[in-house]
């Protein structure tokens, strides 16, 4: 990641946690964003040290759910109406299980402008090069 086109943030343990099977854990995460891929965004979780899972989803989703829920798939985002919009609530949902995270709203929202500043919103289509796209997935 050059840090021209990168933003990326690391969360400290306190600020993010995941509740799997009915437990909340805290964990390490890692946002990240490029402009080599401008619709999406990246949020890893260290799983042990050195061993992270990422999960990239649509940047527009993550900015979608800081005000209303967000996203119908495996990636849903919303805020905790409970604790005054302070806390943003991601659900992740794949075959190999489902986890909720709770993070706090202003440090999302901290990235979501950082990302912004290296690709505007709309301005997503100038950093897209279809024809090496074209070209990866026909083999060509």
């Amino acid at each position: 990641m050059d840090g021209e086109d990168a933003v990326r943030t690391d969360f400290a343990e306190q600020h993010q946690f995941v509740t799997l099977n009915g437990s909340g854990t805290p964990v390490f995460s890692r946002w990240s964003y490029v402009a080599r891929d401008p619709y999406a965004v990246t949020l890893a979780f260290r799983t042990a040290r050195g061993n992270w899972i990422e999960w990239c989803f649509a940047r527009d989703l993550l900015v979608g759910g800081l005000s209303e829920p967000t996203g119908l798939g495996d990636v849903r985002v919303r805020p905790d109406l409970a604790f005054e919009h302070e806390v943003l609530v991601i659900e992740l949902e794949s075959p190999d299980g489902y986890a909720v995270v709770e993070t706090r709203r202003a440090d999302v929202e901290r990235f979501v402008v950082a990302s912004h500043e290296v690709v505007p919103v709309g301005g997503e289509s100038g950093f897209v090069d279809v024809d090496a796209f074209i070209a990866q997935i026909t083999g060509v």
